[in-house]
């Protein structure tokens, strides 16, 4: 996913709890989600920082090399800008964009 073009806030933003009713019926089980949601978001992330990090990574250990490599800094603080992966992931939610499903009332829905 490409999180550059989300719409996510870069801060902390006061939420209407009633958003994230909407979908769920209970608040509990939407803050479950997000959390979960935000954990694969930070996975993918992490991934995507390191593969791009290890682009120049050198065997070498020279400490001159290491602290004169702007390109890697460049890579790191654009990711340090980009919005926190709970706040991507409340986003999604709110904008249904996040599937989700309960097993329990799936076994519950087929006995009755």
């Amino acid at each position: 996913m490409d999180y550059k073009k989300t719409n996510a806030p870069t801060t902390t933003v006061t939420r209407n709890m009633a958003d994230f009713v909407q979908e769920t019926g209970n608040v509990y089980e939407s803050v479950a989600i997000i959390g979960k949601r935000s954990n694969q978001i930070a996975a993918e992330m992490k991934e995507e920082l390191l593969k791009k990090l290890n682009e120049f990574s050198s065997t070498t250990d020279n400490l001159e090399e290491q602290f004169e490599n702007h390109e890697q800094i460049e890579i790191s603080r654009f990711y340090e800008r980009l919005p926190k992966p709970t706040l991507i992931a409340a986003q999604e939610f709110i904008d249904g964009k996040v599937y989700f499903r309960d097993p329990s009332k799936e076994v519950n829905d087929d006995e009755d």
